[in-house]
């Protein structure tokens, strides 16, 4: 199977989608929130939104202390901000850069150890379409651009990134993390947000907000309930951008993470996204044309399952979320048109 999927994508390199190389999209995903608690609810809201990851960080918190509230978000805030200077590679002295840098890490932090490893599970579990080791081939991508943003990409350029990628070639174990090959590189962005969304949630536990809804771009977490016995609502905003929405879902210690759009791009033309697909050599635009959304227990979960079947064609990205635990999509394109996943609609319950 591994094989078999290097050699398809060595044929055939396509179009890229958002997610697992550089910034993660800000799709849809918008968060309805009542202005005013239900009567009789003794909570205050509290909200604060940051600039963190490279996108907009939104939390809401409910609690009976604003004071409370005020400060699980602050601690929250904090973890991001802790979190994201060991995961981005674009910090040069993260332990990702160092990684990328040299080929081999050996003071590993434990969060990026966790990580790293699910990392390896969800590239089997794929069959190799999520996989970290992409990122030479993005920059190859980025470093064959014209000044009119055309793609000049030859067979052998192409050949020599590609014999960069594959998961399999990185070892990790208690003794640290290193690659098999020269000039390897990683990017940790089609899973560390979530991961880092989901520790933030937790902070947010820790500190006695239960109640609470994380939104970082395409990402959310959703916790404990928007009033008591009632779940938090989220609509999945649709690729024109024009607050039109296919799905309004509902969610309870949840998450839902989305793939796709045209918001980020590697040339002028809008032609090339971010994320490998392995379909064909030639970017054909068709992570511009529909969007997927995942929904799964974690933000982890669901950000790396999305990141997967965005690559996938759609008839396959169903085929393989409706073969994993817990976890349901829904693939939306601009002509309207809608797919979903075996029980996606028992999560549309309103």
């Amino acid at each position: 199977m591994e094989n078999a999927v290097r050699r398809s994508f060595a044929r055939s390199f396509g179009s890229i989608g958002s997610k697992a190389a550089l910034i993660a999209h800000p799709l849809g995903a918008a968060m309805k929130l009542a202005e005013t608690l239900r009567i009789g609810d003794r909570r205050h809201k509290f909200s604060a939104t940051r600039s963190l990851m490279g996108t907009q960080v939104s939390i809401v918190a409910l609690h009976l202390s604003k004071e409370a509230a005020q400060s699980a978000v602050a601690a929250a805030f904090s973890e991001i901000e802790r979190l994201s200077a060991i995961f981005d590679r674009r910090q040069p002295d993260s332990p990702v850069s160092q990684l990328n840098e040299t080929g081999k890490l050996s003071d590993v932090p434990p969060e990026l150890f966790e990580v790293m490893g699910k990392a390896q599970a969800y590239y089997h579990r794929s069959g190799g379409t999520f996989d970290l080791t992409v990122m030479p081939v993005i920059e190859m991508l980025q470093n064959h651009m014209d000044p009119k943003g055309r793609l000049l990409l030859s067979q052998s350029d192409f050949d020599d990134a590609m014999a960069l990628v594959g998961s399999n070639f990185v070892h990790i174990s208690r003794n640290g993390i290193s690659f098999d090959r020269n000039s390897m590189s990683v990017t940790m962005d089609g899973i560390g947000r979530g991961y880092i969304v989901d520790r933030a949630s937790d902070i947010m536990v820790e500190n006695g907000v239960e109640n609470h809804l994380i939104i970082a771009g395409g990402d959310i977490r959703a916790r404990g309930e928007r009033t008591p016995g009632q779940p938090w609502i989220v609509a999945i905003e649709d690729l024109s951008g024009k607050g039109r929405y296919p799905a309004v879902i509902q969610l309870k210690n949840a998450a839902v993470a989305t793939s796709g759009g045209c918001e980020f791009y590697l040339d002028a033309e809008r032609y090339h996204y971010h994320v490998p697909k392995p379909v064909n050599a030639q970017s054909h635009g068709h992570g511009c044309q529909i969007s997927l959304s995942v929904a799964a227990p974690t933000v982890m979960e669901a950000d790396a399952l999305s990141t997967s079947a965005f690559v996938m064609n759609p008839q396959g990205a169903i085929r393989f979320i409706n073969a994993q635990k817990e976890s349901e999509c829904l693939i939306s394109g601009l002509s309207g048109v809608k797919m979903t996943s075996r029980n996606w609609e028992s999560l549309v319950g309103i």
